[in-house]
């Protein structure tokens, strides 16, 4: 299903959590990478294209079956479109009254021109794929960056 849709739940296995490009780099570097990034979506939203602040996403391939995270990309996204990417996040925070949950349904079914079942199946699909992946031990891989470690 996820193929027909532009916006995407993208969970992370628990074993990633909190291991993100942006902790690993030097900060002045990570700065002129997203730089890049948002110059690369011509300061737009790769998804939506809204304008306004952005944030740079992380886009990872996984190896099921070597058990390894591969930074694929790096994209621009608005906070509405990272908050879906995260949404398991994203649901603590409307937890905690900082987000509106139903706003970024609405969002995701916009983006996607379809209708809350979608959302929901979707969601499901998403939420189940990360319980499976969250069983393992995933290495992850960088390789194209390591200059810029830490």
């Amino acid at each position: 299903m996820s193929e027909k849709l532009k916006l995407i739940i993208e969970l992370v296995p628990s074993s990633s959590w909190n291991q993100n490009l942006r902790s690993l780099l030097k900060p002045q570097m990570w700065e002129r990478l997203k730089k890049e990034v948002y110059k690369k979506y011509d300061y737009k939203c790769s998804i939506c294209r809204a304008g306004g602040k952005l944030h740079a996403h992380e886009v990872w391939d996984y190896d099921n079956k070597k058990y390894v995270q591969k930074l694929a990309d790096i994209i621009a996204l608005c906070s509405k479109c990272h908050a879906v990417k995260h949404i398991g996040l994203a649901g603590i925070h409307a937890s905690e009254g900082k987000i509106s949950y139903e706003n970024l349904i609405k969002h995701f079914m916009k983006v996607n021109n379809c209708d809350r079942d979608v959302f929901e199946k979707h969601q499901a699909e998403a939420f189940k794929k990360f319980e499976v992946r969250s069983h393992f031990e995933w290495q992850i891989d960088l390789t194209e960056y390591q200059n810029g470690l830490k």
